[in-house]
């Protein structure tokens, strides 16, 4: 089993578990397979091999969601906002990433006669220099201390037993009711972001229910041992709608990044006009996105992948 597939639903609902199992022992397999595959990625982070960083960087945001969502269950409250901390260093050498391979995407069904001077070639002299320091900053980062005591400290976490005052109670009783309390901040944020009006901040607001959405993924799948099929249903409805938020989220971010190039290659003498239509595609792009959000969420909010929370 690869690193990639050890982090799945699938993994994660093959954990052998009594069926009487405590919440205690659910969530501290859980956090067993993510910490084992975060520290199984760090090698390949170090390399730079393709993707590493952004598997390590969801090992960490499962870790994190675990402890947040039950943490009346294990007690990680600090450990959590270290993860946080690392998860912010591991987006820093991740967000080039991604961006130059989603600005070149744009591009590539562009007529030849709309790209007008060197747009590959900005692109990549833009990104390759910011991707490096990112990369020596993150080498940095797993060199420290900090990330060293934090390795440190998620190894006494996992090798248990858990200290929440309800880790011994029944996992059926207790893991729904936590999962139903992270839906309910991804709903609350939704309803937030679809009351506000149009634009950056309706952006900040999608991007922000986005982060629940997950953060109720992450703890469905952590209680698919206790709870089965329904929880596994209900957690790749939050998926759903986590990838079309952060799908808006990174046309936002390249709507913007689109403009900055544009302002570069005029300054250079260079005609800025396919920086233009590259910004124009990405404002569409965001608001088609926007609108099939709200679709997914209505899919996903429905009662029949809810009712085994109760």
């Amino acid at each position: 089993m690869t690193v990639n597939t050890l982090t799945r639903p699938a993994a994660i609902a093959g954990t052998k578990l009594p069926r009487d199992a405590s919440a205690g022992d659910v969530v501290l397999a859980y956090l067993r397979i993510q910490a084992h595959a975060m520290r199984t990625l760090e090698p390949s982070v170090r390399t730079d091999e393709y993707d590493a960083v952004h598997q390590m960087r969801v090992a960490t945001r499962r870790l994190r969601a675990a402890l947040r969502v039950f943490g009346q269950v294990t007690d990680g409250e600090h450990l959590a906002g270290e993860l946080q901390w690392l998860g912010r260093e591991l987006a820093a050498a991740r967000d080039g990433e991604v961006l130059s391979e989603h600005l070149r995407d744009s591009l590539r069904p562009m007529s030849p006669e709309l790209l007008i001077g060197p747009v590959q070639a900005r692109i990549q002299g833009h990104y390759a220099p910011r991707r490096a320091a990112a990369h020596t900053a993150l080498l940095e980062t797993l060199d420290s201390h900090r990330y060293h005591r934090l390795l440190a400290e998620l190894d006494r976490l996992t090798a248990g037993p858990p200290r929440g005052p309800l880790a011994a109670a029944p996992a059926r009783d207790v893991l729904p009711a936590a999962v139903r309390r992270a839906y309910r901040q991804a709903k609350r944020r939704i309803r937030r972001a679809r009351h506000t009006p149009a634009g950056p901040a309706r952006d900040v607001a999608l991007h922000q229910a986005r982060k629940s959405a997950r953060r109720a993924r992450y703890a469905a799948e952590a209680a698919i041992p206790a709870v089965g099929k329904p929880a596994r249903k209900f957690a790749r409805q939050m998926k759903r709608v986590q990838s079309v938020l952060g799908e808006h989220q990174d046309a936002v971010l390249a709507r913007q990044e689109a403009r900055d190039l544009g302002i570069g290659a005029h300054l250079a003498g260079e005609n800025a006009f396919t920086y233009g239509l590259l910004h124009e595609h990405e404002l569409h792009q965001a608001e088609r996105l926007d609108t099939q959000a709200a679709r997914v969420w209505r899919k996903a909010a429905s009662r029949k992948y809810r009712r085994w929370m109760n």
